[in-house]
């Protein structure tokens, strides 16, 4: 622990590096992000105190990058609020539900084609289902689309994945990692997360006239205290009733959202965005040891191509179910196809329960392919859907809904 301040100085020196390098290009900073992690680590060299290895401090920018997480999506739900939310709670259930089935259905079957065992199967349709909550949030706040028509229901997936991810991690680890799985442990599990989504939003847009009161704080340094002591607090317990922690965070931004302060709430939270952020997709980065990843090459791309279809197709159904416009609904499927933290949660389930071996660097080289297609796909969708609507000819729904937001399809 002799170098510990001088091994994150050196991290954060590359990670500027890195951004640097991606204004200079005018490209999405997250690939780079996550290719300089990749390009450092545990198969890095070490010379004299520079240790690109990051031994001693990985476990320190780990930690760092899940802060990063959590004010990413609270960030978020300041963006948005909770009262948009609740009024659109009946399509976002729908679209909700239409997301998960399409992906599952085919994660399902692209590995059931290859002949993989049934837990293998579960497994990979897992990984190739639940998109990156952190890389979704940069997305959107850095191409300013929070206000966007189709915003609902990204952020409204986001929270639904939530909800079956609580379920079936209680299937898949009963399954893989014991043998077993108890229905009522499951449907406990799934009543919990929604329940405390439920009552967390509710009860917070009731108590808005007392957080209105309560955080009447003069002082810039207690007021910052007392928020990020909300923040944490709920989202540390959100993690121990299986429901995750960037979720709490989004939920602690929703309701803080429909308050007076959120402005300087947001002036507040920006710089710790940005910074802790940038950490995380660095340390993500340093997860994938690029020499592991040769094997898994065409199951990977095919998984790729197989959501990348899925997750068009689900952005248009969900997005027509809203009333959404062609447009805003081929938006929906661009934004959310990243993949991230949850797929390699259970790649990591796969490696515990002793299967194949192949999980690993596949999920890697998935995740990684993916989180640098997301940002481009979104960046680029407005082109995207003006090349796919000249050969499908997108009719749009007879009845769009009125919303009073500003005009869909930011930049």
């Amino acid at each position: 622990m002799n170098h510990l301040v001088f091994e994150v100085g050196l991290a954060i020196a590359l990670i500027a590096g890195a951004g640097l390098l991606s204004a200079k290009l005018r490209f999405s900073v997250i690939p780079f992000y996550i290719l300089v992690g990749m390009a450092v680590g545990p198969h890095a060299l070490q010379w004299w105190h520079f240790d690109f290895r990051f031994i001693e401090s990985q476990p320190l920018i780990e930690f760092m990058g899940r802060i990063g997480v959590l004010f990413l999506l609270f960030y978020l739900g300041l963006e948005f609020s909770v009262g948009r939310l609740i009024k659109s709670g009946r399509s976002i259930a729908i679209g909700g539900t239409i997301y998960i089935l399409i992906n599952f259905s085919l994660g399902v079957l692209f590995a059931w084609s290859l002949s993989f065992p049934l837990e293998e199967i579960l497994v990979i349709a897992g990984i190739t289902t639940i998109s990156s909550s952190a890389i979704v949030a940069k997305v959107l706040v850095d191409l300013k689309r929070t206000a966007n028509a189709e915003t609902e229901m990204i952020l409204g997936i986001i929270m639904f994945e939530d909800v079956f991810l609580a379920v079936y991690i209680s299937i898949l680890s009963g399954l893989v990692l014991s043998g077993s799985s108890t229905l009522g442990g499951v449907l406990m599990s799934a009543l919990i997360a929604l329940g405390f989504m439920l009552v967390l939003l509710v009860a917070g847009r009731k108590a808005v006239p007392f957080l209105n009161k309560a955080l009447n704080i003069r002082s810039n340094e207690l007021f910052a205290l007392v928020i990020f002591a909300i923040l944490f607090l709920i989202a540390g317990f959100s993690e121990t009733i299986h429901v995750a922690e960037a979720i709490g965070a989004l939920l602690v931004g929703l309701v803080l959202a429909e308050t007076e302060h959120a402005k300087r709430i947001e002036h507040l939270i920006l710089p710790f965005r940005d910074f802790f952020g940038a950490i995380f997709f660095f340390s993500f980065g340093l997860t994938i040891d690029p020499f592991a990843l040769g094997g898994a090459v065409w199951l990977s791309l095919g998984a790729v191509l197989i959501t990348l279809l899925g997750n068009f197709a689900a952005g248009m159904f969900a997005g027509k179910t809203a009333g959404l416009s062609p447009k805003a609904s081929s938006n929906i499927g661009l934004t959310i196809v990243a993949r991230g933290e949850f797929s390699i949660i259970m790649a990591n389930m796969a490696k515990a329960g002793g299967l194949l071996t192949i999980i690993q660097p596949f999920a890697a080289l998935y995740v990684l392919i993916l989180a640098i297609l997301g940002p481009l796909l979104t960046k680029e969708s407005k082109h995207i859907y003006k090349a796919l609507d000249k050969v499908f000819k997108f009719k749009p729904p007879s009845k769009v809904i009125k919303q009073n937001r500003p005009k869909e399809g930011g930049s």
